[in-house]
Parts: C-alpha cells; structure tokens; sequence
C-alpha cells in the first residue's frame, strides 16, 4: 500500500469543514484542517501537502498568494485595485478586530473614508449582523 495523499482543508464554516474532512479522511486521506487562513498559509510554507481543499469565500484570502503558494512558478493574474483594496481593509479589521477608528489610523484614512469603503466591499457584516446591531444600537 502506497502513502496516502495529504490535504489541507481550509474552510472557516466549522460544521462544512466538518463534513468535507469526514468524507476525506473516511476515503483513506491524511487531512490538516483549518478555518483560519493565516495558518493555512504557514502550513503551505511548511509544505507536504499534495493537494488544498479551500472556501475562496474568506475575505482574508488573497487567492493570488494562496495561488503563488500552491503553485510558485505560474504567474498569478494581477487583480483589481478594489479587489486588492478590499481584502487590505478586511485584513486591516481583522488585526485591529474591528475597531474602525483604529483601522482607519492604521490604513493612513479618515475614519469616514474607512466606513464608505466598508460598505462599497460589503465588509459592514458581523455573523450576518451590521455591527451597530450586534452592538445593539438602532
């Protein structure tokens, strides 16, 4: 019997991920699992895997380093500003874990300027909620 193959499975829904690990691991596969994408792109650096199971859908995944990563020697293809622009101000929240005056000053712009982006790339979402909801504010 050969070696079997290993997989990463990078999937942020935790009962999705759940299920597709499951199905992989019932078939024979060796799986590392995970839904942050940080430490799926440390897992790539690391190497070994020989295949990536991964949900494109996080905002924090930048699909031309994951393809780089996956794949060094093809060239990505270049992306938009407002799509490299978008996944810097969700990267930017997720550092500063959503404080918006904080990301402002870290991204050089008014905090304004910070709130019309959010809501041009759809990043005004907390768990489906905006977050003056989740704050309990009308």
């Amino acid at each position: 019997m050969g070696v079997s193959p290993h997989l990463l499975v990078l999937e942020q829904d935790a009962e999705r991920r759940r299920l597709v690990v499951g199905a992989l691991r019932a078939a024979g596969l060796k799986v590392f699992e995970t839904g942050d994408a940080r430490v799926a792109a440390e897992a790539l650096e690391a190497g070994g895997f020989d295949a990536v199971v991964a949900s494109l859908s996080l905002p924090e995944l930048d699909a031309g380093i994951l393809r780089a990563a996956i794949c060094p020697s093809a060239p990505g293809s270049p992306v938009s500003l407002d799509a490299a622009e978008r996944v810097h101000i969700a990267r930017t929240l997720a550092y500063t874990a959503g404080n918006r005056r904080q990301a402002a000053l870290v991204l050089g712009i008014s905090r304004s300027t910070l709130l019309h982006k959010i809501r041009k790339y759809g990043l005004d979402h907390t768990g489906g909620k905006r977050q003056s909801e989740a704050r309990g504010e009308a």
